[in-house]
């Protein structure tokens, strides 16, 4: 006789890691860094230095858009030795358009230290890898279970939704992440900690869902409680996000006889440091820069005459931006900038919100 599924027990750690390993090793997605199951099985782990770099693209960033930017960098830097050799220029513009640009010159500090602390090798311990720069809790963790198959709990955002729903967890993020890891901890499987971990990230990606998850599919769905309840999207809890300031400024494209456009080098510390610029008036995320044509940089020929582009505007992590864009044509400029001939300006150190401007001013 069938029992009711409200009268079933309770799922054991055993079940729900069965259950949701069962199921990755039928439908894990295929990445260009990953070890699929069947390997994994045998006892093979995937390699640290391409976890690490994959964990550290991933952060903010959805896998579409990073797998593009993984394979250049696996292409220029097989290795973490290349990489410690590598100019950060060079890292920088490899980089350009996937934000958050910090990353990248953690990513080749942290290549560097690898290299001449730890003989290119990756620690295995999380309390050694938090010691490393741009590697916080999930990413040690990330290296430790996956590269290594350490049984420590790898919490993201995926997980954390998994995990609020199944236990229907009220308490809002981040107040929540300590009780998340623990009860994640509990649920691993310790014999294949690298494949739950990875298991668990590919649910809340493609099950779990924010918004209309596919409960009937998840494989832990039948003793998950959000789901008996109905009422899976509001987990997790999260505090109301404040209000983003809104900031203004103004940016200037010059472009020479050959269509080439001006470029510069921004300042080596603060916001989009050491990445490539046109020159902007000086805004950040706690106040305005200048606008108008005033805001124009001394350098160029002050006859020549600004011609006002459709402007821009731009979503960074703690602030709204909006640029009005100016354009001019001049040969004379006297500063310590570069000329970018067309065919190569895509392979500058361009953050997004410049690619944005330069646009906006060749279309004008």
């Amino acid at each position: 006789m069938t029992i009711p599924s409200a009268n079933k027990p309770k799922a054991s750690r055993d079940d729900f890691s069965a259950n949701l390993l069962n199921w990755y090793d039928a439908n894990a997605r295929q990445m260009p860094w990953r070890i699929m199951p069947a390997d994994s099985k045998k006892g093979i782990f995937q390699d640290p230095y391409l976890t690490w770099l994959s964990e550290v693209m991933l952060q903010q960033t959805q896998v579409t858009t990073v797998k593009d930017y993984f394979l250049k960098f696996i292409t220029n830097w097989p290795t973490v030795h290349d990489l410690a050799n590598a100019n950060e220029e060079d890292v920088l513009k490899a980089w350009a358009g996937l934000g958050y640009y910090s990353r990248a010159r953690n990513l080749k500090k942290c290549a560097n230290l690898v290299v001449e602390e730890h003989n290119g090798k990756f620690p295995q311990s999380v309390d050694t890898l938090l010691k490393l720069p741009g590697i916080g809790d999930y990413t040690a963790s990330a290296i430790s279970s996956i590269a290594y198959g350490k049984a420590v709990p790898v919490v993201d955002g995926n997980v954390e939704r998994v995990i609020t729903r199944f236990k229907r967890i009220k308490t809002p993020i981040p107040e929540a992440k300590p009780q998340i890891r623990k009860i994640t901890n509990g649920l691993l499987d310790k014999n294949r900690a690298g494949d739950f971990a990875q298991a668990m990230m590919d649910l809340g990606a493609t099950i779990c869902t924010p918004k209309k998850p596919d409960c009937p599919l998840c494989p832990v769905g039948e003793n998950c409680q959000a789901n008996a309840k109905g009422d899976m999207e509001i987990y997790p809890v999260k505090l109301p996000k404040k209000a983003k300031p809104r900031r203004k400024g103004a940016a200037f494209v010059i472009v020479n006889s050959t269509g080439a456009v001006y470029l510069q080098k921004r300042k080596d510390s603060g916001l989009l440091a050491g990445m490539s610029e046109v020159p902007t008036s000086e805004w950040n995320s706690n106040e305005d820069g200048a606008t108008g044509i005033e805001a124009a940089p001394l350098f160029c020929d002050i006859k020549n005459k600004w011609q006002a582009c459709k402007p821009i505007k731009h979503i960074f992590t703690h602030f709204h931006l909006e640029l009005e864009v100016w354009t001019t044509k001049s040969d004379n400029i006297k500063s310590n900038g570069w000329w970018s001939a067309p065919e190569k300006i895509g392979n500058e150190a361009l953050p997004t919100v410049f690619t944005k401007v330069i646009k906006s001013a060749l279309e004008t």
